[in-house]
């Protein structure tokens, strides 16, 4: 089978290629060029591409190089800006596994004539009956089924997740045995387009106009100020201009209308309800007992699905709108859609 592996340069994507490779399959290495800014983290950097091409050359594999910037800026950079200015907290890399490092490359692999497509994510993908659902990965610790929800029937039947069966330190050792120039590279963690000396303040402030935001308590009393309400987000503790010596104070409502930021104690963050809104399933739309996760790293939890509700069994902390919500089925064991938190 003729296979196009996405190499990001890191660990995860260069061990999926060399295990397609022992699979018997022609496998070809292909990198996006996503960001043309400066980048110093993530998946976007010059350094990142360059290991990239190490390792297809390590491996022996042809690789080729496309360029997305467009595209990217588009779908994932120009939303992340506005959902800021509008008061959401979004998910870009979320969005840019939605269209780009799954749709585009799909597209990518139906011009040239591939069969698959393949990256290093750690999920896994398994058929029950005749549909294919994202399953979560054998490493609880490094799964990544949550980032990965969104895929089709149509993409899930011609992907493929060649690590999703190993843990990370088998990742590692896998790399390390074969001597590739990844084996002990550190893991992506933060937004490609964010860099750490600039942070997401610099980014989003050279891109939309800051407003001050009044802090003020439940009563309405007003107890402090913000320099940028655009930089606020439920639940948020810190960076919100109270004094220090009281007690633990949360975001629990945003006003942008008025640029006002209501904050209280823990307890006020709680809710039994959940809105989700573009709603996506991986095979058909899902009423009834449901696992929720709501963030790449959180615990999944109880609740039950009716339309566009999640009622908790239990109380859980509010969802900041705009991220993700992902439904697992009540084993809690693979995908069975997900939305975008109200």
């Amino acid at each position: 089978m003729k296979v196009l592996v996405a190499l990001s340069g890191g660990v995860d994507s260069s061990v999926a290629a060399a295990e397609l490779i022992d699979a018997g399959h022609h496998v070809v290495g292909i990198t996006m060029r996503l960001w043309g800014g400066d980048s110093d983290t993530g998946c976007c950097s010059v350094a990142d591409v360059d290991d990239a091409r190490r390792v297809a050359q390590q491996l022996d594999i042809d690789h080729l190089v496309f360029n997305f910037t467009d595209d990217f800026n588009t779908h994932v950079v120009d939303p992340y800006v506005r959902s800021h200015r509008d008061g959401l907290t979004p998910n870009p890399c979320i969005e840019c596994n939605r269209h780009l490092k799954f749709h585009r490359l799909s597209e990518r692999a139906d011009l040239l004539g591939f069969d698959a497509i393949a990256t290093g994510h750690h999920a896994r993908i398994d058929v029950v009956g005749d549909r294919y659902f994202v399953h979560r990965g054998a490493d609880a610790a490094k799964d990544q089924s949550y980032v990965v929800h969104m895929l089709p029937q149509r993409e899930l039947r011609r992907t493929l997740f060649p690590v999703g069966h190993l843990t990370k330190a088998e990742v590692r050792d896998r790399a390390t045995r074969l001597g590739l120039r990844t084996a002990a590279k550190p893991d992506s963690q933060d937004v490609c387009f964010i860099t750490h000396t600039g942070g997401r303040e610099t980014f989003l402030g050279a891109r939309i106009p800051f407003r001050k935001g009044t802090v003020v308590d439940t009563a309405g009393t007003v107890i402090g100020e913000v320099p940028a309400i655009e930089m606020v987000t439920l639940g948020q503790r810190r960076g919100i201009g109270l004094p220090g010596g009281r007690p633990k104070r949360y975001v629990t409502a945003i006003d942008r209308a008025t640029s006002t930021v209501v904050v209280g104690d823990e307890a006020e963050l709680h809710v039994r309800e959940l809105q989700v809104a573009d709603l996506v399933w991986a095979d058909r739309a899902y009423e009834g007992a449901v696992m929720v996760q709501c963030s790449a790293h959180g615990v999944a939890e109880p609740a039950e699905l009716r339309g566009d509700t999640v009622t908790w069994r239990a109380p859980q902390r509010r969802v900041a709108p705009g991220q993700s919500v992902v439904f697992f089925d009540p084993s809690d064991t693979y995908v069975l859609g997900g939305g975008i938190a109200r």
